[in-house]
C-alpha cells in the first residue's frame, strides 16, 4: 500500500487546509481499509489526529473536535481532512495511515505533508 499526503503548507491563525491523501498499492481495496491522521509537532511525539473506518465511523482527539473533518472517497481511493480555525498549535507534519479493516495497528504511512498556522 502506498500513501501520497498533499494538502498542506502556510495558513493564519483562523485559516482552512485540506489535507488529501491518495491510496494505491497492487491488489489494494481501499473500502477494507481504516484510514487516519496523525501529526508530528517539533520535538513532540507523532499523536493521533482523527481516523475514519471502512464503515466510515469517524473519531477525533479531542483538542480537533468541531474544527476538522475527515471523511473519505471510495471511488477515488482518497481519505481528505479538511481543518477549519486553525492555531499555532496545530502547526505540525501531518502523516496519513491506513490499516487493515480490523486489525489494530496502523502498519501503512505516507510521507508528511507540513502544515504551519501562523497566528
Amino acid at each position: 500500500v502506498q500513501l501520497q499526503a498533499s494538502g498542506g503548507g502556510l495558513v493564519q491563525a483562523g485559516g482552512s487546509l485540506r489535507l488529501s491523501c491518495a491510496a494505491s498499492g497492487h491488489a489494494f481495496t481501499f473500502l477494507s481499509y481504516d484510514m487516519a491522521w496523525f501529526r508530528q509537532a517539533p520535538e513532540k511525539e507523532r499523536e493521533f489526529v482523527a481516523a475514519i473506518t471502512w464503515r466510515s465511523s469517524t473519531s477525533y482527539t479531542d483538542s480537533v473536535k468541531g474544527r476538522f473533518t475527515i471523511s473519505r472517497d471510495n471511488a477515488k481511493n482518497r481519505s481528505y481532512l479538511q481543518m477549519n480555525s486553525l492555531k499555532s498549535e496545530d502547526t505540525a507534519v501531518y502523516y496519513c495511515a491506513a490499516r487493515r479493516r480490523f486489525q489494530v495497528k496502523y502498519d501503512h504511512w505516507g510521507q508528511g505533508t507540513p502544515v504551519t498556522v501562523s497566528s
